[in-house]
């Protein structure tokens, strides 16, 4: 079986060495590059199956990178970075990062998140059944069961748990949500969002005021867990 291979891009020596140690630990292949040009370059003459990449870069804004990867690049991106400011994260998201982890981080949970991210790269996004735990979601067919029990919902509530069931496990911001939902001139309109998954909840989660399911992240969006 081939190995799945991770491009990490960083210009930290320390943090390249720790995630070169544990990611081969780990079965995966290595490949690292400390600035932007050369992330980009790599990336593009052998496409990895997923990119770390770091915000702090010496030569071009990671965030900048992420933008240039987005451009062609469709597989799993995490942004590594020191700033945990809410408005660098939702940047990072809305600009098409898979997801953001804080340094120093906990390798563990790292790991965690790469091997989500990985699984959701081998699924075909046309896949018309997505079976995430006891929820089962039929794309084509508009229908979800709960525990094998139908489950009605609005065409709106559909369509908002459609586009968490296609990314599950990763973070969506409200912006998005709002334009992949209720279409551009909406991204601000965040009571839609608001009103809809407390709908969504009440109907898909066992206890609605704890849920298990659609998690929230404060200031941020909405993650299919």
């Amino acid at each position: 079986m081939t190995r799945a291979e991770i491009l990490v891009v960083d210009d930290e020596p320390a943090i390249r060495k720790l995630l070169r140690i544990a990611l081969e630990s780990n079965g995966y292949v290595v490949r690292e590059a400390d600035n932007a040009r050369d992330g980009l370059v790599m990336a593009a003459n052998h496409p990895p199956e997923l990119v770390l990449l770091d915000i702090g870069l010496p030569d071009v804004s990671g965030h900048d990178v992420l933008k240039d990867l987005r451009g062609w690049y469709t597989k799993a991106i995490i942004m590594l970075s020191v700033r945990d400011r809410e408005e660098d994260i939702v940047r990072a998201l809305d600009r098409g990062a898979t997801d953001y982890v804080t340094k120093p981080f906990r390798t563990g949970e790292l790991l965690a998140r790469i091997r989500s991210a990985i699984r959701r790269n081998a699924e075909e996004m046309g896949a018309s059944v997505l079976v995430l735990d006891d929820l089962e979601v039929d794309l084509v067919a508009r229908s979800v069961k709960k525990s094998g029990t139908a489950v009605k919902l609005t065409a709106t509530e559909f369509n908002l748990l459609a586009v968490l069931a296609r990314n599950s496990g990763r973070v969506l911001t409200h912006r998005h949500l709002l334009k992949e939902v209720w279409g551009v001139g909406s991204q601000e309109e965040t009571q839609y969002l608001r009103v809809f998954i407390r709908a969504l909840r009440k109907k898909l989660e066992s206890d609605p005021e704890r849920p298990q399911h659609i998690t929230t992240e404060s200031g941020v969006g909405y993650r299919l867990a």
